[in-house]
């Protein structure tokens, strides 16, 4: 068996640098819907991120997912056409003044964007007992979830905008990208260079939900206990740095 070798001392730690461009990634990064322009990804940017994406945490490194790239303009249209019945499902589930906020909404760029990511989940890739999962079976869902985030920071760090396609049947998406029935499709994502990116998330602009505070957030020790003369001082701090996220 080949032995794993430490990390040189010095990749310990990141710089400042290095710890700013990452919090600059993290706090900037936005559900992009409008915004596309048609520019060609290249090739050299999509492979470092789909790269960044495979290098997800997975539970019993199982490594579940694979990754559908979607150019075909048919293709995109089958799956526009799917999250356009969706669309409409979902417009009927809210009430008559959200429901009309809900249709004004721009949410999603499948046509728009010149290329779309499928990532899926393979719940039997490395057989039926895997490390990590043998309590909770849901790991390599959980797992595949962080191929996703990997994959959108990374596309911030490259200038891409991506979107997360979340309204959408599962079969309807399975049937238009021919995804074997035990293959999960866990996020349907619009991929591109685009021509802004927002200050704020656009549901918060848009005035459909406010970003919750995270000292409201917050338990110590027991579900619901959110005070703790031991955690004061975080408290304290966290509430002091909640500009913190507005400074990348």
């Amino acid at each position: 068996m080949e032995k794993n070798q430490p990390q040189n001392q010095e990749d310990l730690f990141f710089s400042q640098d290095e710890r700013s461009g990452l919090y600059k990634t993290i706090f900037n990064r936005r559900d992009v819907r409008g915004q596309f322009k048609p520019d060609p990804i290249p090739d050299d940017v999509l492979s470092r991120v789909l790269y960044a994406a495979h290098h997800a945490p997975s539970v019993g490194f199982m490594q579940p997912w694979n990754f559908v790239v979607v150019r075909s303009q048919a293709v995109k249209q089958k799956v526009h056409h799917a999250f356009v019945e969706a669309n409409d499902k979902a417009a009927d589930m809210f009430e008559s003044e959200k429901s009309k906020k809900y249709r004004s909404l721009k949410l999603e760029g499948i046509l728009e964007s010149p290329v779309n990511i499928c990532i899926t989940c393979d719940r039997q890739r490395t057989g039926p007992v895997v490390i990590g999962r043998t309590s909770m079976k849901e790991m390599d869902l959980y797992s595949s979830v962080c191929a996703v985030q990997n994959f959108w920071l990374a596309a911030r760090a490259e200038g891409l905008g991506v979107g997360w396609v979340s309204i959408i049947e599962q079969q309807a998406l399975q049937e238009a990208l021919a995804i074997p029935a035990d293959i999960v499709p866990i996020a349907y994502l619009c991929v591109g260079y685009v021509s802004h990116f927002f200050d704020k998330p656009e549901l918060e602009t848009a005035g459909w939900l406010k970003r919750t505070p995270l000292d409201d957030l917050l338990y110590f020790d027991q579900w619901g206990e959110q005070k703790s003369s031991d955690e004061e001082t975080l408290v304290s701090q966290v509430i002091e740095d909640k500009q913190f996220p507005g400074n990348w």
